[in-house]
């Protein structure tokens, strides 16, 4: 049985070489003046710029550092089940390896976790992010407040803090598309949100391309919610009446007008059979984007592989 300390500190790394031995350096000295037992869990999301071996130098030099290695790259939210299923805190903090969320803003979670809240969340002051970015994230955390009725304003950042509890019940659920931020407030009984601090970023590039983020929102909009099913069938009704009202009006211009002004309009036809059909395959995909998700929960296959954990206790 796990020896159950006063919180766990989960990072996700993913070729953040550039950024690791601050970040270290940071979340120690933060954690060792809260003056509370910790430890700080680094998972190497199969990195391949060196990541992979200063998370395992730092696992073996540092008593209060645990080093997971995964086997390879699953994804941000995979590599945090695989530290949150390593912790032992009563609360666990979730920060990202780039430093854009200071180690400093840590012991404001764990002040307002002492007001008997399960879930703290946080918002970006003066966001060091592109317009795209910022523009995006608004978009998202708009549409998850409204399928949730959760009313965060940043689900976005990875600077979180969650009771044991809420932790547990999240490592019980087997589905694969997850967001964590989102899986954790369907069990909380009460949350918070605090402002927090916004760093530019020092080394490295985002590791969120444009089409990385398009992905993201598929697997938000999926996970969350079947209200995307429900307005494809209220969307494809319009579309069939919509239809349905359109040949009418050709009919009746076809007697008023003459069958030559019906042949003129042979280009507009078409141009809405073309709507239609691009309506139908976007309800195809979108059908496809559940129907791939109930294929990969039903093979059951794990999130991730731990290849190797690495502490100074296990030397």
């Amino acid at each position: 049985m796990k020896q159950e300390i006063d919180y766990s500190l989960v990072i996700p790394v993913f070729n953040e070489a550039g950024n690791l031995a601050e970040l270290v350096e940071r979340c120690l000295k933060v954690c060792r003046q809260s003056g509370r037992s910790f430890e700080i869990i680094l998972v190497d999301d199969g990195s391949s710029d060196g990541s992979t071996e200063m998370i395992a130098r730092a696992g073996k030099e540092h008593q209060d550092v645990i080093g997971v290695l995964l086997n390879r790259n699953y994804g941000q939210h995979a590599a945090v089940f695989a530290g949150l299923a390593q912790s032992r805190g009563e609360i666990v903090v979730t920060l990202d390896a780039d430093l854009q969320n200071p180690p400093e803003e840590i012991p404001k979670l764990l002040q307002v976790m002492e007001e008997d809240v399960d879930v703290v969340g946080t918002i970006r002051r003066m966001r060091q992010d592109t317009l795209f970015r910022k523009l995006s994230s608004a978009l998202v955390n708009s549409m998850v407040r409204r399928a949730t009725g959760v009313m965060m304003h940043d689900y976005g950042c990875m600077l979180r803090a969650y009771r044991r509890p809420i932790v547990e019940a999240m490592l019980q659920c087997r589905e694969h598309s997850t967001f964590i931020p989102i899986l954790a407030n369907s069990f909380a009984r009460t949350t918070a949100e605090i402002p927090v601090d916004h760093a530019p970023r020092g080394q490295g590039d985002s590791k969120y391309s444009f089409f990385r983020l398009i992905s993201l929102q598929f697997d938000l909009l999926t996970s969350m919610s079947t209200f995307p099913l429900r307005l494809l069938s209220l969307l494809g009704t319009l579309i069939a009446a919509s239809g349905m009202l359109f040949a009418a009006f050709l009919l009746t211009m076809r007697f008023v007008m003459g069958a030559a002004w019906a042949a003129q309009g042979v280009f507009t036809l078409f141009a809405v059979l073309f709507v239609f059909i691009g309506a139908q395959f976007i309800g195809l995909g979108l059908l496809g984007e559940y129907i791939g998700r109930i294929y990969h929960d039903v093979r059951a296959r794990p999130r991730y592989f731990v290849q190797e954990v690495v502490a100074s206790s296990t030397d």
